[in-house]
């Protein structure tokens, strides 16, 4: 969003927060706080009370009441949090502020009598959204509410933005993404899923690491755009005087560092792809691409299969821990203990092995034809409105797959679609049983396409006449759009002669996985920060 070349004026809410800073300045509180050691995270704070504690100090209280000068005996356990204000009830004598951090939410009660004069005068000018610091003894209320009673209160940073409104939140989805940093405090459940995916990511980075993956980094500014079909972001360096593409997958690089001696490689990469946005795409995403030198594609499958599933473990467990706690309800159906996880309306087992189904016996059951009789197929594409005009048959092959058969699968039963045409994965090697049919499955989740894997092309006359074929298209006026991202990477062939040992190869959409296993159904609320169109 640009910035304004005037400054706007100033809202009498704003101005109302701007004078309550002033005020805090006053009396002495820095309005952007200072470095504070010794907090507690609100949750761990909240699992510091002792109920025994509470009793005793009943028991003291009344005991000194009816001996007039008698010690009332206070082991109730002293905590020091911080947190911003969502919520604020002023009594007179006694203000009752609610804190929120990424854990979670607690009660601080801020009474005249047990505070600081300042401290109670700055509890007055507290703004909702304000973040403050705690100090005081954690028990609880008549009401039965968790609290800590503060002996002081300190100023942490002051907000000047008016919060959403109380009941409402923030409800306008596209606000929600445009303003994560308010989304983030205002709906817990966002910061939640958000954290959630990125444990899912390190444990996915720590089973790979303990069978030997190492990780590695590689370019995502290159020369060329490759390792996909995709149309690229372009930039230039003006240094080299040259344009220069954002990378759409890593693929040939790490493939260089099979060749380079590295057996097992994985790198958990941004990639940038110039097209479309909607609930399962963003133009930037993140992948986990993994490469193991002599296996195969039944490596690769047994990999991810067995990533995932250490995945929805964890978070089976996080699960049946919230609602232990009351914190969630389970979900109809739900089963987590046997890895049985909502999506939507769907329950999707991760538990049971994962289902295998071959291209052609889907296309031909749910198509009536075979894929090799070119001429039902181009009569079935015409009579279902497909567009073959120009168009390799087993492109038009693929399009009806896409559009008919793919869809048929359970979305319930994570599925490897087997066996895909050897002429549409240029860099997978084609099946020893059938050269027409490619070793290459790709993973099915909830209706999305999860990951690809492959047993790995390495013969460098057969991968350059794959590269020609991509390069080449009946249609003019497509070859011509497609030939900005469809590119003869000649180094790749020069790595491929020094000799790449067989391999399997595979990738792992990080977002649709992150959507999967936390039940959100638009890839934008497992993105931190989903690419927005500008509001002006």
């Amino acid at each position: 969003m640009s910035s304004s070349p005037h400054p706007e004026p100033v809202h009498p809410l704003e101005q109302q927060r701007r004078e309550n800073r002033q005020g805090a300045v006053a009396l002495g509180f820095a309005p952007y706080g200072v470095r504070t050691d010794g907090l507690l995270p609100l949750a761990e704070a909240r699992s510091k009370h002792d109920p025994d504690a509470d009793k005793a100090h009943s028991e003291s209280a009344a005991a000194a009441k009816a001996s007039p000068g008698a010690a009332v005996i206070d082991t109730r356990p002293v905590v020091k949090v911080a947190g911003r204000v969502v919520l604020s009830r002023d009594n007179g004598k006694l203000i009752w502020l609610t804190l929120r951090d990424q854990t979670g939410d607690l009660q601080v009660a801020v009474s005249q009598r047990d505070v600081p004069e300042r401290d109670f005068a700055l509890a007055k000018l507290t703004d909702l959204s304000d973040i403050v610091i705690a100090n005081g003894r954690l028990m609880k209320t008549k009401t039965g509410e968790l609290t800590v009673w503060a002996t002081s209160l300190d100023l942490a940073c002051k907000s000047l933005a008016q919060p959403p409104e109380k009941h409402a939140g923030l409800s306008d989805i596209d606000l929600r993404y445009r303003r994560r940093y308010v989304d983030m405090w205002v709906n817990p459940e966002a910061t939640r899923v958000l954290a959630t995916r990125s444990r899912i990511v390190a444990r996915l980075r720590r089973v790979l690491d303990e069978q030997g993956y190492l990780e590695v980094e590689t370019p995502m500014l290159q020369t060329l755009a490759g390792g996909a079909a995709a149309r690229p972001f372009t930039t230039h360096m003006n240094a080299l005087g040259i344009d220069l593409f954002l990378r759409i997958a890593p693929e040939l690089y790490l493939k260089r560092l099979l060749v380079g001696g590295l057996p097992r490689v994985y790198e958990i990469n941004r990639n940038f792809r110039n097209e479309g946005l909607d609930k399962q795409h963003n133009p930037e995403f993140t992948m986990l691409e993994a490469y193991c030198a002599f296996g195969d594609v039944q490596t690769v499958m047994a990999l991810t299969e067995g990533l995932i599933r250490e995945a929805a473990r964890m978070v089976a467990i996080e699960l049946e821990d919230a609602v232990r706690t009351g914190a969630s309800a389970m979900p109809e159906n739900a089963s987590p203990a046997d890895l049985k996880l909502p999506f939507g309306d769907l329950v999707i087992d991760y538990g049971s092995p994962f289902a295998l189904a071959p291209y052609p016996d889907l296309f031909e059951k749910n198509l009536g034809i075979k894929m090799t009789d070119t001429d039902a197929v181009l009569r079935t594409a015409e009579a279902r409105q497909i567009k073959t005009k120009g168009m390799d048959p087993v492109l038009v092959v693929n399009e009806l797959f896409e559009a008919f058969a793919e869809k048929t699968i359970d979305p319930g039963r994570p599925t490897f679609i087997t066996d895909y045409p050897s002429a549409i994965s240029p860099l997978t090697r084609p099946k020893s049983s059938d050269a027409n049919l490619a070793d290459r499955a790709d993973l099915f989740i909830g209706g999305m396409e999860i990951a690809p894997h492959y047993t790995e092309l390495n013969d460098p006359d057969v991968q350059a006449e794959k590269f020609r074929q991509q390069l080449q298209n009946a249609d003019a006026e497509k070859a011509k759009e497609e030939s900005t991202f469809r590119t003869f990477d000649q180094d790749f062939i020069d790595a491929l002669k020094v000799g790449m040992p067989p391999a399997g190869g595979m990738g792992l959409g990080i977002d649709r996985l992150a959507m999967l296993l936390t039940n959100q159904r638009t890839i934008r609320d497992v993105i931190l920060f989903p690419l927005m169109k500008p509001e002006r």
